[in-house]
C-alpha cells in the first residue's frame, strides 16, 4: 500500500480509504447471494464483522473508541429508557468523546484519522437515542420525520453494532435504525422477498463517483492547498488569486464527493438505498448524499447546501433546528444548529468562520430572493434574454464566496486562513454585510409602495 500511495501520489490512508469504499461492493453481493435469507441474528454478525475488518483496516487498535461508545449508547438505552435524561446524557457523553478526540488527535492540518469515522457515529448513536425516545410518545405528538424514525422497542446489542458498523460507518450516510431494521427484514427491495434489482443504479454511482475521483486525481495537484501560503501567491494578481481560490474550492470539493458516492452506491447494492416508488418508478435515493446535477450547476447557495452533504443536514435538520421549536424564533433554531455544526466538525476556529459565513450569506441570499420576487422590474431582468449572462455571473460570484468561506474551512487554524482571506482584501466579509445593510434601500428603489404596503400589510 505504501509503495501504491507512492505511485499515485496520494497519502496512504486516503489510498486505504477509497479501497476500504471500494471493498464494500464485494461485501454487498456476499450479502445478496449467501445471506440475504439469512436470520437478522447471522447478518447483524456480517455487517458487524465486515465493518470491524474495514474499521481495523484503516484506523488499526483505535477501533476501540467506536467500540466503547457504542456499548455505552447501548447500556444508556437500556438502563435509562426512553427518558430526557437518557436522550442529555447520550448527547453529552457522545459529543464529549468526540471532541476529546478532536483535542488529544488535532494537527494543524486535515488527517484521516479514527475521529474521522467517530463523528460519523457520533451522530448515528445520538440519533439513535433521539429515537429511541420518540418511540415512547404518542403516535399525535409524533412529526412526521419522527414517525418514519421512532423504535418502538429498545434495540439488542447485536442489532445496535450491526447498525453502528454497516455500510456508511467510515464516510456516512447518515440513517436511522428503523432503515436498518427494514433492511435486515429483507423489505427494502423492489422484489417482495427476493434482492433488490439494485445493481444497475449502484454501478452508475459508482461510475459517477470514480469519474469525480479521475478529476480531483487529474486537477487537485495544480491547487494545493499550501500555494495559498506561499510568497508567490501573494505576488500574483487580484483577479489570479481570486480565480485560483474559486478553482481550488471546486476540485477540492469533489474529494468528498467521490466518497459520498461510491458509499452511496455500496448501500443501493445491499438495499438500504431503496426509496420506495415515485412517478412509476422504483427510487433508489434513501442515502444519497449528493445531487450531482443540482451541485453542478446551482448558481444559488441553498441550492448548494440542499446538494451537498445531504444527510448530515437531513440529520441536524431533525435532531437539532426542529427541536429547537420551543424558541419559537428560527433565526435563532439556525444559529444553533451551524453550531452544533461547527463544533461537531472540530475545535478549528476555521469552522467557526466557515459556518458563520454559512449562516450570513444564506440570510442575504434569502433576502434578495424575496427582494426580487416582489419587485415587478427586478422579476422581468431576471426572466428577460439577460438571463444567461446574469447566470455566468452568479455563478463566478456564487463559487467564489463558497471558496472564500472553504478556505478557513480546509485551512483550519486563525494564522493560515486570515492570511488568506486577507490576501483578497476580506471581500466575502465585505460583499456580505454591505448586500445585508442595502437590502431595505434597494426595497425603496425597486418595490413600488403600492406593493410594499400590501406585503407590510
Amino acid at each position: 500500500l505504501k509503495s501504491l500511495a507512492e505511485s499515485l501520489g496520494s497519502p496512504e490512508p486516503a489510498v486505504r480509504l477509497i479501497l476500504s469504499l471500494v471493498i464494500g461492493y464485494p461485501f454487498a453481493l456476499v450479502y445478496r447471494w449467501f445471506l440475504f435469507y439469512q436470520s437478522p441474528t447471522v447478518l447483524h454478525l456480517f455487517h458487524t464483522l465486515s465493518g470491524l475488518a474495514l474499521a481495523v483496516f484503516n484506523f488499526g487498535s483505535q477501533v476501540y473508541h467506536s467500540a466503547v461508545c457504542i456499548l455505552v449508547q447501548f447500556l444508556m438505552l437500556r438502563l435509562m429508557g426512553r427518558t430526557v435524561t437518557s436522550v442529555l446524557s447520550s448527547f453529552v457523553f457522545q459529543m464529549v468523546y468526540l471532541l476529546a478526540g478532536y483535542y488529544y488527535t488535532a494537527t494543524e492540518e486535515y488527517d484521516i484519522k479514527w475521529t474521522m469515522p467517530h463523528c460519523v457515529l457520533t451522530l448515528k448513536l445520538i440519533g439513535l437515542s433521539f429515537d429511541y425516545y420518540d418511540g415512547g410518545k404518542e403516535a399525535v405528538f409524533q412529526r412526521a420525520q419522527q414517525k418514519g424514525a421512532a423504535l418502538t422497542s429498545v434495540p439488542s446489542l447485536l442489532e445496535v453494532l450491526g447498525f453502528s458498523y454497516y455500510g456508511g460507518f467510515l464516510v456516512g450516510p447518515q440513517f436511522t435504525l428503523q432503515s436498518y431494521q427494514k433492511l435486515v427484514a429483507g423489505e427494502l427491495t423492489d422484489c417482495p422477498g427476493k434482492p433488490p434489482n439494485s445493481v444497475l443504479p449502484a454501478m452508475k454511482r459508482f461510475a459517477v463517483g470514480f469519474l469525480f475521483l479521475v478529476i480531483y486525481a487529474i486537477f487537485s495537484p495544480y491547487y494545493p492547498d499550501s500555494y495559498f501560503l506561499t510568497d508567490e501567491f501573494e505576488a500574483q494578481p487580484f483577479w489570479y488569486r481570486c480565480v485560483f481560490m474559486l478553482l481550488w474550492a471546486k476540485f477540492n470539493l469533489y474529494k468528498y464527493v467521490t466518497c459520498w458516492l461510491i458509499a452511496e452506491g455500496v448501500c443501493i447494492l445491499s438495499g438500504l438505498g431503496y426509496n420506495g416508488v415515485a412517478e412509476g418508478k422504483h427510487q433508489w435515493d434513501a442515502c444519497a448524499n449528493m445531487k450531482v446535477w443540482l451541485f453542478e450547476t446551482t448558481p444559488r447557495f441553498q441550492g448548494t447546501i440542499d446538494s451537498f452533504n445531504i444527510n448530515t443536514n437531513e440529520w441536524a435538520g431533525r435532531n437539532v433546528f426542529k427541536r429547537c421549536r420551543f424558541l419559537g424564533n428560527k433565526a435563532l433554531s439556525h444559529i444553533l444548529t451551524l453550531l452544533f455544526l461547527t463544533v461537531w466538525h472540530g475545535l478549528h476556529s476555521g469552522y467557526l468562520i466557515c459556518f458563520s459565513m454559512e449562516f450570513l450569506i444564506i440570510t442575504v441570499e434569502k433576502r434578495f430572493a424575496s427582494l426580487v420576487n416582489d419587485s415587478p422590474t427586478l422579476t422581468r431582468l431576471a426572466n428577460s434574454s439577460l438571463y444567461p449572462l446574469i447566470y455566468v455571473v452568479q455563478q463566478f460570484l456564487h463559487w467564489f464566496f463558497m471558496a472564500y468561506s472553504l478556505v478557513p474551512f480546509c485551512l483550519l487554524t486563525y494564522d493560515k486562513w486570515l492570511k488568506v482571506q486577507m490576501s483578497v482584501y476580506f471581500l466575502g466579509h465585505v460583499f456580505f454585510i454591505v448586500a445585508f445593510l442595502s437590502v431595505p434601500y434597494l426595497r425603496k428603489m425597486f418595490v413600488p409602495k403600492k406593493e410594499r404596503g400590501q406585503l407590510k400589510q
